[in-house]
C-alpha cells in the first residue's frame, strides 16, 4: 500500500521517534510510507476549545494533503478520532467538503487498526525483555473503540511480560486543555493513574497517545522511583507502543538481556 504518515503535532515537535517507529514498522512489511510536508495540526485543540471557525482551514488542509493516499496512519488515537468523529460535524455545512471528508475519514487509521484490521498483522517479530503495562487512552477507548488491538500486538512481542493495569479504563487526567484549565482535578486523576501503574511492578507503561504518556510520564518521573521503594529503584518509563513494536526503545545496558 501507499500510506501517508500523519505524524501529529505532539509527535512532530516532542516525540519524533514515534513517527520514525511507525515508518520502520510499515516499511518492514513492504509498504511505501510517505510524509506529506504540507500537513499541519488537525485542529483538535481549536475545535475542542470552541473555535470552530479557526479549525475549518485546518480541516480543509488535512483533506487537501491526504486525499490521494490509500491509507493515512497516525500514532495518536485522539487525532484520528478528530478526523473520523469531529470532521464530519465540522464539514456538515459545506457539501463539497463533507463529501471529501466522508471519503477520507474511513481511510484514516490509528496504527493498531491499520496493522490488525487492514494489513492482518499482529506479530511483527519484535522482542522486548521487560514487564509492560498498557493504558488505553480515552479517545482510542471510547471513540475509536480500539479494544484489544494494541494488546494483541504487544502480546505477540517476544519476551515481553504484559501485566494488567488496575482501573485501566480510568482517564489519566490529561484531556488536552483540561489539564490546564482544571489542574487540581487533573493532578488527582494523574496520581491515581500513577499509583495503578506502579502497583503492577512494570518497568514500562505503554499507550497509543504520546500526549497522555507525557502526562503520565511526568507524574511518574517526579516520584523518583517505583512506589514504596523510596526512590532506590528505576522509575517506570512511559513509551509509545509503536516504539516497542519497532524495537527502537533505548534501554540502559543494565536492563538489556532479560531484566524485568
Amino acid at each position: 500500500m501507499r500510506i501517508a504518515l500523519f505524524v501529529t503535532c505532539v509527535n512532530d515537535l516532542v516525540f519524533p521517534g514515534t513517527g520514525r517507529a511507525v515508518v520502520e514498522i510499515l516499511e518492514r512489511l513492504g509498504h511505501t510510507v510517505e510524509f506529506p510536508a504540507e500537513q499541519s495540526c488537525c485542529g483538535q485543540m481549536h475545535a475542542n476549545s470552541g473555535y470552530r471557525a479557526e479549525a475549518m482551514p485546518l480541516v480543509r488542509r488535512f483533506v487537501d494533503t491526504f486525499a490521494e493516499y490509500e491509507a493515512v496512519v497516525a500514532p495518536s488515537g485522539s487525532c484520528v478520532a478528530m478526523v473520523r468523529e469531529s470532521y464530519p460535524r465540522l464539514a456538515a455545512d459545506d457539501p463539497v467538503l463533507a463529501e471529501r471528508v466522508a471519503e477520507l475519514a474511513p481511510r484514516t487509521y490509528e496504527l493498531s487498526e491499520l496493522l490488525v484490521d487492514v494489513l492482518g498483522v499482529t506479530d511483527l517479530g519484535a522482542s522486548f525483555p521487560h514487564r509492560v503495562t498498557y493504558h488505553p487512552t480515552c479517545h482510542g477507548l471510547r471513540m475509536l473503540r480500539l479494544g484489544d488491538r494494541p494488546l494483541r500486538l504487544l502480546r505477540a512481542v517476544r519476551d515481553l511480560e504484559l501485566v494488567e493495569l488496575p482501573g485501566a479504563e480510568e482517564c489519566c487526567g490529561f484531556g488536552g486543555t483540561f489539564a490546564v484549565k482544571n489542574a487540581g482535578v487533573s493532578g488527582a486523576m494523574l496520581a491515581d493513574k500513577c499509583d495503578a501503574v506502579c502497583s503492577t511492578g512494570a518497568r514500562f507503561v505503554a499507550a497509543a497517545d504520546n500526549s497522555c504518556l507525557a502526562h503520565i510520564g511526568g507524574g511518574l518521573s517526579r516520584r523518583g522511583g517505583r512506589a514504596g521503594t523510596g526512590g532506590d529503584q528505576p522509575g517506570v518509563r512511559a513509551v509509545h507502543y509503536a516504539e516497542i513494536l519497532a524495537g527502537t526503545v533505548r534501554t540502559p545496558a543494565s536492563t538489556v538481556g532479560g531484566s524485568k
